[in-house]
């Protein structure tokens, strides 16, 4: 079915967005502003309005535009809202957008550290070199230790707590993941160290009716952006030169499992991914691992120079 389109559609949709953000409606007219130019060229090669037809015509414009995958479906969506405005007032009775997908945009490859650069950000003799003075350290160690050990998201990470959650005899850590899913996953022996030197620390800063694991110097539980500028700066003090994040220790931790494993459904359950194609992007970059040491190795494989 054929719909109309003004631009004045745009600004009442926008107008009735009141949980957007001021982010998320900027986005969206950005989007929209998009289809109106298409709309403005090739208006007149769809007399009866805009139809799937006119609508795949724009993401076939959108795609020669350069824009990825990614920006389509997100300029799709905006329009597909705009139009749901419209059936909801009765203006239309069906959405043109509604069986137009995006192309599939190619999947990013998550960013990871090697065995060697993993060492080393967990080089625990040279940080304490680095910032002899910085009580915290030792926090941040058995932070950046429990998170690789254990492969946690860092809402994960900052969301344990020091009693009922960590067994440092039994070597578990109880994780609550997305949707409020709770696994046990097992812990290493040097995590198990690094936060058992931690403890009396915390036990002398945290507050007295906070729970939380990983306190900051108020004694209350650190934050996401806390462990995310902390982690930036111990490894810049490491020397590592790429920049690194909590999550990259997450997918460190995946990749050096599946490497040394090749157990898939034993990394989907330590992540905690409810589908195991969630975890198949690992078997990508375990093949990139392998790809290399052919590469490398092999006498039929070895590039000219």
């Amino acid at each position: 079915m054929a719909a109309r389109f003004e631009p004045a559609m745009i600004d009442a949709w926008l107008a009735s967005l009141g949980h957007a953000s001021s982010h998320t409606r900027a986005a969206y007219r950005r989007d929209l502003a998009h289809f109106a130019r298409y709309w403005q060229a090739h208006a007149s090669r769809h007399p009866q309005g805009v139809d799937t037809h006119a609508v795949r015509g724009f993401v076939a414009w959108l795609h020669r535009q350069g824009l990825n995958g990614r920006s389509i479906a997100r300029a799709l969506s905006a329009l597909r809202g705009l139009y749901r405005h419209e059936i909801r007032h009765g203006r239309l009775r069906e959405n043109p957008v509604a069986d137009v997908r995006a192309p599939k945009a190619p999947k990013r490859l998550p960013r990871t550290l090697d065995v060697d650069q993993t060492t080393r950000l967990l080089d625990a003799e040279a940080q304490d070199a680095a910032a002899p003075d910085d009580a915290l350290r030792l926090r941040d160690l058995a932070m950046w230790e429990l998170a690789y050990s254990c492969g946690l998201r860092v809402s994960e990470l900052v969301g344990v707590d020091a009693v009922g959650a960590l067994d440092c005899r039994a070597r578990e850590l109880r994780v609550l993941g997305k949707g409020g899913k709770e696994r046990v996953v097992p812990v290493g022996s040097k995590a198990i160290a690094a936060i058992e030197r931690w403890l009396p620390v915390r036990d002398g800063l945290a507050a007295v009716d906070e729970p939380a694991l990983f306190v900051g110097r108020r004694g209350r539980r650190i934050t996401v952006r806390e462990v995310q500028m902390r982690l930036k700066q111990w490894a810049q003090r490491q020397g590592l030169d790429v920049p690194v994040h909590p999550h990259m220790l997450r997918h460190s931790f995946a990749t050096h499992l599946l490497e040394s494993s090749g157990d898939l459904r034993a990394v989907q359950e330590l992540l905690g991914h409810s589908d195991i194609r969630t975890t198949q992007v690992y078997t990508h970059l375990d093949f990139q691992h392998l790809a290399r040491v052919y590469d490398a190795a092999h006498p039929r494989a070895r590039r000219k120079p």
